[in-house]
């Protein structure tokens, strides 16, 4: 999930708030392999600044999102939520060099916990998550973003390597639901009219699940009538992470938020690990062993 909460002039760059960090992994740490590629948190500053190189890559270079000019400079991606969350990768072993040199994907992760010793989550910028979280004060929530993966990556494998490590970090700290945002390339919601509707009409978060746009940033995402909605076309024209959050389980929150610095129009998916249907745990094993089994 892309997630830009902050506009290009006001993204703080903590780059060297890890620098002085303890960040210590044992080599066992992978969460999940398939062939020459892995998943596992990063390590260490220079994979964190890797990964950071990545997302510039794709948000900037690729999508035209708009970064500070210090940014530019640097070529990365940072804001002041870098210094606190983990950062899951995909590597790509059989490159030589060192491990930077290796992240092909990247996403990223904050925990609860975490996020309230800091001062909140990242996407409660353009959504109330605050009503949601509290709403469920007996559950641990995970906030998921800036997922991204290099164009030549983009296959069924690498996608299958970052849920391998999301489902395994989510078991490893209890997590109960995770939530972040969806987006939709450009800032006219009504160019994605049957995509939002169908969302809108068919899985919005409702009762105890229910979460909003912030109402000052809030556009409509009911634009068709249910009966005017073709559900075939409508599923094609959705962005394919969001379509995968959907088969497994997630929900959208009501509205929609143009993100004008990364160009996107952003929807808030909220999935509850309750809600991820059998043939994914299956899939991945109700003990994320689905892709452990050849780590050693």
């Amino acid at each position: 999930m892309t997630i830009e909460l902050l506009d290009s002039t006001s993204v703080v760059d903590t780059s060297q708030a890890c620098v002085g960090k303890t960040m210590t992994a044992p080599a066992t740490d992978v969460l999940g392999r398939i062939a020459n590629l892995e998943t596992r948190l990063a390590r260490n500053a220079s994979e964190i600044d890797a990964a950071q190189a990545v997302r510039y890559k794709v948000f900037v270079d690729e999508m035209k999102a708009q970064v500070g000019p210090d940014l530019d400079r640097r070529k990365r991606d940072v804001d002041s939520w870098d210094a606190i969350c983990d950062h899951l990768l995909v590597l790509d072993t059989a490159i030589e060099g060192d491990p930077e040199d290796q992240i092909v994907g990247t996403y990223r992760l904050l925990r609860q916990d975490v996020a309230e010793r800091a001062g909140g989550f990242y996407s409660a910028s353009e959504f109330d998550v605050g009503a949601l979280v509290s709403r469920h004060s007996n559950k641990r929530f995970m906030e998921l973003g800036r997922s991204c993966v290099l164009p030549e990556y983009r296959t069924k494998r690498t996608v299958e390597l970052l849920w391998q490590g999301n489902w395994a970090y989510a078991l490893r700290y209890g997590v109960d639901a995770m939530f972040g945002c969806g987006s939709f390339p450009g800032t006219v919601p009504a160019e994605h009219a049957l995509a939002l509707s169908f969302l809108h009409h068919n899985i919005r978060a409702r009762e105890e699940w229910a979460v909003s746009a912030r109402p000052e940033l809030h556009r409509t995402m009911d634009m068709m009538p249910v009966e005017a909605i073709n559900p075939k076309k409508a599923l094609a024209a959705l962005p394919p992470l969001i379509k995968g959050y959907m088969r497994l389980g997630a929900m959208v929150g009501d509205g929609a938020v143009v993100d004008h610095a990364f160009r996107t129009t952003d929807v808030l998916i909220v999935l509850p690990i309750s809600n991820i249907s059998g043939r994914y745990l299956n899939y991945y094993g109700a003990d994320a062993g689905r892709f452990a089994t050849s780590v050693s």
